[in-house]
């Protein structure tokens, strides 16, 4: 008997599709515990708090019609011992030995066949515990997986045994569900501590915050008027050169974090150097990916290539809601620089022109804007990720101050998201109480050891920090101008997109697919011939196999010599 359906929007139903073997859609997330959880009064929590979200109960339907999208239905046969798994960590218990088993549950796909979440309580680490939960991107992005994990905490370590009782007297009138401290926290949003731990908005206090304001962001995303050319910018960027970071992925990936960063530490070099907390974080981890590449043997002069950076366009009314709803933009990262100060200043300058210009793409809010089909969204975004990126790099806060979980204090947190697009390179900061997280996600045959990432890591930022404690002034210097390397060359400067709707034939989802193949111009239209335009009509599906595109190169021709003779009166 078939249960409750619900249609699965075209976003998510895009990352759905995305899965593969060898790239699995999942984003993971890890508390550590510093004693042991109570495995009832865990379970309960998950009874009681987690599964108010409908769609932690729900699993994947294939569509009855061709083409269609899939849906959401109630799995009539849910249990919750299929989802929630009781583990023990082999001997010696150790952060490699955690690392060892989470990389494996990383590298292991979620039944299709239940709801695509999972969970394990991983005992025996340590004196105490860990607990990693894996949902499927189709369900929730980083964003999301946070408000839900934080939904199951406390503020206290004396709250009550959870009940269905107590989570409807914690949630009161809350529509989204929300129970413990993140009930709290939203219900009390006037509160100064609560105002200091903006969950869906600023990174630390610092950095990112035009790029984590969602308003900003939707601001973005509508600068340049239609869709399909803004699409066409972020598309016409240059591919980022080959490393050992790029290339075929396997099934089997790897996962490091680091120690505890204290925040106070990390804001001292940021006053030192006149900076912010993100600029320094960001400026260590990319010494890091630096000393990989030394240490393996590679050139690194003038390096430079790009992070995919995920950035919230959630409203207020959306907190605490599932789903995905994120945009895109792309860092590059002077990995090429080798003083510590002049590429935090670097860094400095490229954060600050990322966060200003009207022009930075907000990939994922466009495309769903356009309404276009899960497939054509899935090719957009596959040909974003795999060609203009090189690392996917996540920056999410959490609350700067203690949380609590089933009665015990929450020790340190760390997430990671899918590297979607086939990319073997994930990056994660996160920030709790008044400490700072470094993750790192990698491919095993491309990067096998990514501690080796991390012990770079700790050697940028203690330099950094020696530098902020030797007591000297530090201004943060432009660094000099330096000839790239011939790989890392910077192209021409891409031409202006033209509006090609003005073409008889062309709407906006063919101007789209055509900005995709890269074609902006009416100049490339008319130098494509009809038989490469079919191509690219055929490569999406059948419903465009009826489009005669044989007179678009005549009509773009004389449309850009008209242009060409208005330039010219001028």
């Amino acid at each position: 008997m078939r249960g409750k359906t619900e249609p699965m929007s075209n976003v998510d139903s895009a990352w759905l599709s995305m899965e593969d073997p060898t790239n699995l859609m999942m984003v993971s997330g890890i508390m550590t515990f510093k004693t042991p959880l109570d495995f009832n009064r865990l379970r309960a929590v998950i009874q009681h708090r987690w599964l108010k979200f409908e769609r932690f109960t729900q699993r994947v339907a294939k569509p009855w019609l061709p083409f269609g999208t899939p849906y959401w239905e109630t799995d009539p046969t849910f249990d919750l011992n299929a989802h929630l798994r009781r583990v023990a960590l082999p001997a010696p218990g150790d952060q490699q030995a955690l690392q060892e088993m989470v990389s494996d549950l990383m590298s292991t796909p979620l039944d299709y066949t239940k709801p695509l979440w999972q969970m394990h309580l991983i005992e025996n680490y340590g004196d105490g515990c860990a607990f990693l939960t894996r949902i499927h991107h189709c369900i929730a992005d980083g964003i999301a997986l946070m408000f839900v994990l934080m939904a199951l905490t406390d503020l206290k370590a004396d709250a009550p045994w959870p009940s269905a009782e107590s989570a409807s007297k914690s949630n009161g009138d809350d529509e989204r569900g929300m129970g413990g401290a993140l009930g709290a926290l939203i219900k009390q949003a006037s509160n100064t501590l609560n105002a200091a731990v903006n969950l869906t908005g600023r990174i630390v206090h610092e950095g990112l915050e035009t790029l984590n304001d969602p308003d900003h962001a939707r601001e973005l995303a509508k600068i340049g008027g239609d869709g399909a050319l803004a699409a066409s910018r972020l598309l016409l960027r240059s591919p980022d050169p080959i490393t050992p970071f790029k290339g075929k992925l396997g099934v089997t990936k790897r996962a490091a974090w680091s120690r505890p960063l204290p925040l106070h530490e990390v804001k001292r070099i940021k006053k030192a150097t006149q900076t912010t907390v993100n600029d320094v974080l960001i400026s260590a981890m990319v010494g890091g990916l630096r000393h990989y590449l030394i240490t393996h043997g590679n050139e690194v002069d003038g390096l430079n290539f790009r992070a995919a950076v995920p950035v919230n366009l959630r409203k207020d009314e959306d907190l605490g809601k599932l789903g995905n709803k994120f945009g895109l933009v792309f860092l590059s990262l002077p990995v090429g620089i080798a003083d510590p100060l002049e590429r935090l200043a670097e860094v400095h300058r490229r954060m600050d022109e990322l966060k200003n210009s009207a022009e930075a793409p907000v990939a994922m809010g466009i495309l769903s804007a356009m309404g276009l089909s899960p497939g054509e969204i899935q090719n957009l975004i596959l040909k974003i990720f795999a060609a203009k990126a090189t690392a996917v790099m996540t920056n999410v806060p959490g609350p700067q101050f203690p949380l609590y979980m089933a009665d015990k204090e929450i020790d340190s947190l760390m997430f990671w998201v899918p590297q979607s697009g086939r990319l073997g390179l994930g990056v994660s900061i996160l920030s709790y109480a008044g400490q700072v997280f470094l993750g790192v996600a990698t491919d095993r045959g491309l990067i096998p050891n990514p501690d080796v990432i991390i012990d770079g890591f700790y050697t940028e930022y203690e330099q950094l920090l020696a530098l902020a404690q030797s007591g000297a002034a530090l201004p943060v210097r432009t660094p000099p101008a330096a000839a790239p390397a011939p790989f890392a060359a910077a192209p021409p400067a891409a031409p202006a997109p033209d509006d090609l709707r003005l073409i008889r034939g062309i709407g906006p989802k063919l101007a789209a697919l055509l900005a995709a193949n890269g074609i902006t111009t009416l100049a490339q239209l008319a130098q494509t011939d009809a038989a490469q335009l079919r191509t690219i009509l055929h490569s999406v599906d059948g419903r465009y196999r009826i489009i005669d595109p044989t007179t678009w190169p005549a009509q773009a021709a004389k449309l850009a010599e008209a242009r060409g003779e208005e330039r010219g009166v001028g």
